[in-house]
């Protein structure tokens, strides 16, 4: 009886510790993904069709923002080493959006009850801000690169350049692209 009652608290605490929602385990192999998370592929395929956004352009962004962990947040700052003083911005979720512009999205969407932590939703706002790129600074939806470039730095400031003052996010949207390409291939192979 004690051996079943124990089972069965173990069984509740992972249930509701959320194991299991966390990022998939191979995250350089789109298709072990699909296969890991079969839901992922029809809310890709729906952001897909509703926005022309390819899927890969999708996961290679969520790659980079949050590595696929659905409550990702930025670091803390600290002063003097030690003091935590709030977190460097408030980029949370999957793809990592700013309060100000999630906002800006379910405004826009009437998406209210969005949220930047449920796979689906992120994808879709992610969809929504690549389509406001293409239609504000033309950007290309099947351009990784500059589509990451305006995601970081937003639609005024890849409007101003901003990103050519900042090698290092030069070569993380290089990186970024890379991937869109890798995932590309792969889900070739395995019918995504």
């Amino acid at each position: 009886m004690k051996k079943t009652t124990l089972l069965l608290v173990l069984m509740i605490m992972t249930a509701c510790s959320g194991a299991g929602k966390g990022p998939p385990r191979n995250l350089d192999d789109a298709c072990s993904m699909m296969s890991q998370r079969p839901s992922w592929q029809k809310a890709l395929q729906e952001s897909q069709d509703k926005w022309g956004v390819p899927i890969p352009i999708f996961l290679a962004a969520i790659y980079q923002e949050s590595k696929f962990v659905p409550d990702a947040r930025t670091n803390y700052k600290f002063a003097l080493g030690v003091i935590p003083m709030g977190r460097q911005s408030s980029a949370y979720g999957y793809a990592q959006a700013i309060d100000s512009t999630w906002d800006w999205y379910k405004r826009a969407e009437g998406g209210f009850g969005a949220k930047r932590n449920n796979f689906e939703d992120a994808v879709d706002f992610m969809g929504w801000y690549m389509n406001e790129s293409f239609e504000r600074n033309r950007i290309s939806k099947f351009d990784m690169y500059n589509q990451y470039l305006a995601y970081h730095d937003g639609h005024t400031g890849y409007k101003r350049g901003s990103y050519r003052k900042k090698k290092w996010l030069i070569r993380i949207a290089g990186e970024v692209q890379s991937r869109a390409i890798l995932y590309q291939n792969q889900l070739r192979t395995c019918g995504g």
